[in-house]
């Protein structure tokens, strides 16, 4: 017997679904908020062929030590700018998950995220792969925030 190990974070951005969209397809926005606190993800190192079948990789780099931990995967559905469902490689590992990360249109230029990933492979991994996203998302909101603020389009 299996246990399923899958997690689920909310969000709320003050930022158009279609930008928060582009933030997770465009490897200029990626660049800026991939990856948690302590750890930046430089563009060259980043690919996304954003269609169903299409691959896409990232490689993190820990600021302090310069250790790298590539990512990828392949994208499952794209439908812009409402969902995008991708497979998910664990950095050095040979597990895959699978992320689903929906966008609602809440109106005034904000946006409502759920993301979803599930499968995988131990505990230790749920949890600091959860930890992960939940920096990286707080970096998102940030570069976000900063990016309508940016072209004027923020309230």
């Amino acid at each position: 017997m299996s246990t399923t190990r899958e997690f689920t974070i909310t969000r709320e951005f003050a930022a158009p679904r279609e930008l928060v969209f582009r933030a997770w397809t465009d490897p200029r926005h990626l660049t800026r908020w991939y990856g948690p606190r302590g750890c930046s993800t430089p563009l060259e190192s980043i690919s996304a062929d954003v269609r169903p079948g299409g691959a896409w990789r990232a490689t993190m780099i820990l600021d302090a030590t310069g250790q790298e931990f590539p990512t990828g995967g392949f994208y499952l559905e794209v439908r812009p700018p409402e969902r995008l469902v991708f497979t998910w490689r664990e950095p050095g590992g040979d597990a895959e998950s699978v992320i689903t990360v929906e966008l609602a249109d809440l109106g005034d230029g904000r946006t409502a995220m759920t993301f979803h990933q599930s499968g995988f492979t131990t505990q230790e991994t749920w949890e600091n792969v959860q930890d992960g996203w939940e920096s990286a998302l707080e970096r998102l909101s940030e570069h976000l925030a900063g990016h309508t603020t940016e072209e004027g389009t923020g309230s």
